[in-house]
């Protein structure tokens, strides 16, 4: 047997990656996913699926598992997702499971969530004691496997449900809240996985015995998974009525949904039908809307981003190439938009990160790409530097600003001296960083 581990396929994946020779009407059949319109016409509503919590309720009844509840101390609020189903989303007592994307490329989508919170008296958790979920090495290179990937997510939930107890709490006092797209699809999947197989469940559980991950050797599944852009929506009202400081009925928005929102284990995603007509995700669209802005609907609307893991990487041109013309240049020639929210990291940052390339081919379009939390916030008078952060973003967010009636000129000058004041030791937090640290003191030795 020849050895091809040095040989080049497509893009350099490997001799095992070769060009398919699809016909034309092939390839479409093949990416025909990137624009499925998953939503309440296209879907058969009437066909029976399985509720994954029942079989959770079933396995815990039986000794198997504990499952990590919401309580009436967490104030959830009651959604509808697309199959009609309820899903109770936390408001309070909660664990933030940060999103690795956000912290190094887009830092004002989690500090605008944190300046929410911190304005409406929210009791959370920000602690380091968290790592990522890995669903990018498993998406982008494909040498993940189930077993790592549920025991990275099991090892997480387990710190949010013990997370309370240095603080002096019982165990399931904080629940986690999802900042990543990519990190709530790939644990609501790998949730279904973990119920449905008690091989699995029994591999895992040695993992996560070695590292004192398990409660009274049972392993613990949260109730819900729930992502941050759930916690907005079920907020939009109060935020609009007791926060926004803004007029933005000015302001043409258009909205991307993460595929791994809403394509991704599709029956758990929250549809409103005071939201695009129940037809579509109500998240990040409902906040828009809640903010008075102008909610403009463009025929790409389903399409992905154009990210995809693995050709981000190796095909970068095809992403570059996708998310302009299928997104950005849409929304400005059909929408006219002045900002598009999105909801997800990887969609931000390519979206975000990618509109430069286009002036290489003489597609001059432009459009800043912000999340919706971000857009909320800076409807709230959160200054665009501090918290915002729109320094960071690569796609131009100037003339947003200012047709939202805030100084970027006078902004930016504030923040360079707020800069003055850090160099001299004056840090400023959103949070208690002796908080944040976690002792290690709920693992076993």
């Amino acid at each position: 047997m020849s050895d091809n581990s040095t040989q080049q396929g497509l893009a350099g994946h490997g001799a095992f990656f070769q060009d398919t020779n699809l016909s034309a009407n092939e390839a479409e059949a093949a990416t025909a996913w990137v624009r499925s319109h998953v939503d309440r016409r296209t879907m058969d509503l009437g066909e029976r699926m399985d509720d994954i919590r029942e079989h959770m309720w079933a396995l815990e009844k039986e000794g198997e598992i504990i499952v990590h509840r919401i309580t009436d101390d967490h104030k959830p609020i009651e959604v509808d997702t697309l199959y009609g189903w309820k899903k109770r989303v936390p408001t309070n007592q909660l664990w933030h499971h940060k999103s690795c994307g956000q912290c190094g490329n887009i830092p004002g989508y989690p500090t605008s969530l944190l300046w929410f919170m911190n304005h409406f008296g929210t009791d959370y958790l920000d602690e380091t004691d968290q790592t990522s979920c890995t669903a990018w090495n498993y998406h982008g290179s494909g040498i993940g496997n189930v077993e790592s990937l549920a025991a990275v997510f099991l090892r997480n939930f387990h710190q949010a449900y013990v997370s309370g107890k240095q603080h002096g709490y019982e165990n399931g006092h904080f629940f986690p809240l999802v900042h990543c797209g990519t990190s709530f699809g790939n644990y609501k999947e790998i949730r279904k996985y973990l119920v449905e197989s008690a091989e699995l469940r029994e591999k895992v559980k040695k993992i996560l015995g070695k590292l004192g991950r398990l409660v009274d050797g049972k392993i613990v599944i949260p109730e819900e998974v729930v992502h941050y852009s759930e916690w907005l929506h079920v907020m939009r009202n109060r935020i609009a009525s007791e926060l926004q400081t803004i007029d933005m009925s000015n302001i043409r928005v258009t909205t991307h949904a993460a595929c791994h929102y809403y394509k991704m284990v599709a029956e758990d995603a929250i549809y409103d039908n005071s939201i695009l007509g129940g037809n579509r995700t109500a998240v990040g669209t409902s906040v828009a809307q809640a903010l008075g802005a102008q909610v403009i609907d463009y025929s790409t609307w389903y399409d992905c981003c154009g990210f995809g893991f693995r050709h981000i990487i190796s095909e970068r041109e095809f992403t570059r190439s996708f998310t302009m013309n299928r997104k950005i240049k849409v929304a400005r020639e059909e929408a006219n938009a002045d900002v598009m929210i999105g909801i997800d990291t990887g969609c931000i940052t390519t979206m975000d990160k990618n509109q430069w390339i286009g002036k290489a081919h003489d597609m001059n379009y432009s459009i800043p790409i912000i999340a919706d939390v971000q857009l909320a916030a800076l409807a709230c008078g959160a200054d665009p530097f501090k918290i915002v952060q729109l320094q960071w973003h690569a796609s131009p967010c100037e003339d947003l600003v200012e047709k939202m009636g805030i100084s970027w000129d006078k902004a930016k000058a504030d923040f360079q001296e707020y800069l003055k004041q850090v160099e001299q030791g004056n840090v400023e937090y959103l949070y208690n960083p002796e908080l944040a640290t976690n002792q290690n003191i709920n693992m076993k030795a």
